[in-house]
């Protein structure tokens, strides 16, 4: 599906003072615990856009590789509110994810190319082997904390707008 940017630079434009304003809050370091486990991902800062226009501001770390994308937030015992990790894979395909060795739950956002979310898997169970794929093929997910999804009222077709 083509990406519409008239209606892609009117998302952007009404989150741009949030983008803005969060760009003057230096990242994070490593606020997910323990830090040691997240050696070498980059971190950026990444906003959705909900239904009701509401600009979610979430500090993330990115899993670029094969390697990252394997380790995920394995051990990780804690992260932020609003924090998260974001999986990029160099191309659209079927995700197929796990819980194992993760000790927190998470809500999966599996996300199309255009930014659009097209499918969310909410509360996983930690230490799951049970695995989770994505409803379609897409090049991304995001994984936040468990429940984040329904308290911020994420839902399918809103859509994550901007890194930096």
């Amino acid at each position: 599906m083509p990406v519409n940017f008239t209606t892609l630079t009117t998302h952007i434009r009404r989150c741009a003072l949030v983008l803005a304003m969060s760009l003057l809050i230096p990242l994070p370091i490593h606020a997910a615990k323990p830090a040691s486990y997240l050696r070498g991902f980059s971190q950026a800062r990444a906003i959705i856009e909900t239904a009701n226009n509401i600009c979610i501001v979430l500090d993330i770390y990115l899993a670029d590789s094969r390697e990252q994308h394997g380790q995920g937030l394995m051990f990780i015992d804690q992260m932020d509110e609003l924090e998260g990790m974001l999986f990029r894979y160099s191309s659209v395909a079927m995700i197929s994810m796990w819980m194992k060795n993760t000790h927190i739950p998470l809500d999966m956002l599996f996300i199309r190319g255009d930014g659009e979310i097209a499918g969310i898997t909410r509360n996983t169970t930690p230490m799951s082997t049970k695995t989770i794929t994505s409803p379609e093929p897409v090049p991304f997910v995001l994984e936040l904390n468990g429940g984040m999804t329904e308290r911020w009222k994420i839902e399918t077709g809103n859509r994550l707008l901007a890194i930096n």
